[in-house]
């Protein structure tokens, strides 16, 4: 994505992070299919209980094939938070900044995480036989799934424990490989809309000029997240995150992208109804079995 112009990288980090409670919202608000849709979206809460319901699987499965397996640490609510295209929570903004401490704590774990480490210790054959548990190994099964507009296709190994949690979960881990892929890479199909929609560049510029005034003159939030990246500096980083989120309040940017994300995913939604019906049935039913297995967040 470098040699994409830098609104163009802005917005498609936007919605790389948001596109998946987006499409489910716009399916809320359309023709009722043949079987019923849940009532609401999930929180963000309850999408990590998923994930974390998934680990917890996968350990259960690995101590029965006679292994040992660590869960991921389990962050609080408020740290597990990702990134929109542009923050508007100015509290956060001031103790996190853009969160470069969480995100460096979760790297030095996977740096060091217990599994790997488990995994190295193995004899060749202990080790094979490991890979084969967690996720099928050499005799893994390849999923396959087209991604939107029919240019490229996705693939994903998938087998032993791994699937095994997934079926548990989705009940059927292919047709939540294909509609999970299918709604979260709509983005190329509307980015362009976005950044010629009036309302979005107006709200842009006024975020804009209202950075400038602060000190901050950064021409969209994703080059105000690099330059405060390159400086290395907490203090610079919760400085511009917290005018970043200053500016967004004042302007309405962060409502004003959602809504046209919205907006245009909307219209995608005659060639692409089904399986963004098909994603959002999938997870909520994930979510119903995760319940039952895992806490939420705090």
């Amino acid at each position: 994505m470098k040699h994409l112009p830098v609104r163009f990288r802005a917005v498609v980090a936007m919605a790389a992070v948001a596109a998946v409670a987006a499409v489910a919202a716009v399916a809320a608000g359309c023709a009722t299919p043949a079987a019923p849709r849940p009532e609401r979206e999930l929180t963000r809460a309850e999408q990590l209980r998923i994930s974390d319901a998934n680990e917890v699987l996968i350990k259960q499965c690995m101590n029965r094939a006679g292994f040992s397996y660590w869960t991921s640490p389990r962050l609080s609510l408020e740290k597990s938070r990702t990134s929109d295209y542009v923050n508007d929570d100015v509290e956060w903004a001031r103790k996190h900044g853009y969160g470069s401490r969480i995100e460096a704590a979760a790297d030095r774990y996977r740096r060091t995480n217990p599994n790997g480490a488990y995994r190295e210790g193995l004899s060749a054959e202990r080790r094979e036989a490991y890979d084969e548990a967690l996720d099928g190994g050499r005799r893994a099964r390849i999923l396959t799934a087209k991604l939107p507009g029919g240019v490229a296709t996705i693939r994903k190994r998938l087998g032993g424990c791994s699937e095994e949690a997934e079926r548990k979960l989705y009940g059927d881990p292919d047709a939540w490989f294909r509609a999970d892929k299918a709604a979260s890479n709509l983005q190329p199909l509307y980015v362009p809309d976005i950044l010629r929609d009036e309302r979005f560049t107006t709200a842009l510029a006024g975020w804009a000029a209202c950075m400038k005034r602060s000190g901050f003159p950064h021409p969209d939030p994703t080059a105000a997240r690099d330059a405060a990246a390159r400086s290395e500096d907490f203090g610079t980083e919760t400085r511009t995150a917290v005018a970043e989120a200053r500016c967004a309040r004042e302007t309405s940017l962060a409502a004003v992208a959602r809504e046209r994300q919205t907006h245009y995913l909307n219209a995608l939604r005659a060639e692409y109804g089904d399986e963004l019906d098909a994603h959002r049935r999938l997870r909520y039913r994930a979510y119903e079995r995760a319940a039952g297995i895992t806490g939420g967040r705090v």
